[in-house]
């Protein structure tokens, strides 16, 4: 099995510990199950938001590097928000601005999580280097 040297808190090595066996058996159960739940959680956020409003979220994550205690649909909002108020993101892929800020409200923060590592992940893996928003869409949410 390859492996993988994930950065982690003093706090979560200690809850690895303490419910698996050992760190890595832990985090060889979690880190699979984070994955599917990723997956799954932007399958749903595919069926809420339409193309338009899924390329204005991408737009809106241009250089925005997320960090861990953001991962909250507050944060998602806001840096949407942002994005429309000052660069008119959602004139650009001709989406309301209202109806993507209410859909937005809508979803957990499990699913915001999902939606802003998805946007992130377009700009900064070289996977994607290249591709075209539409593109990334359809082979990611689909």
């Amino acid at each position: 099995m390859p492996q993988v040297a994930a950065r982690i808190t003093h706090d979560h090595e200690q809850w690895l510990k303490n419910y698996f066996k050992t760190k890595s058996a832990g985090a060889e159960f979690i880190l699979p199950w984070a994955v599917d739940m990723f997956f799954k959680s932007m399958r749903a956020v595919a069926e809420e938001l339409n193309v338009q409003e899924l390329k204005t979220v991408l737009e809106a994550y241009r250089g925005v590097k997320i960090l861990p205690n953001q991962c909250k649909g507050a944060y998602l909002y806001l840096r949407i928000e942002e994005a429309c108020e000052i660069e008119n993101v959602h004139v650009t892929h001709g989406v309301s601005r209202a109806n993507l800020e209410a859909k937005l409200k809508r979803l957990s923060d499990v699913h915001s999580t999902a939606l802003m590592i998805w946007a992130s992940a377009y700009w900064v893996s070289k996977v994607w280097n290249g591709v075209s928003l539409e593109e990334y869409i359809k082979l990611t949410c689909s």
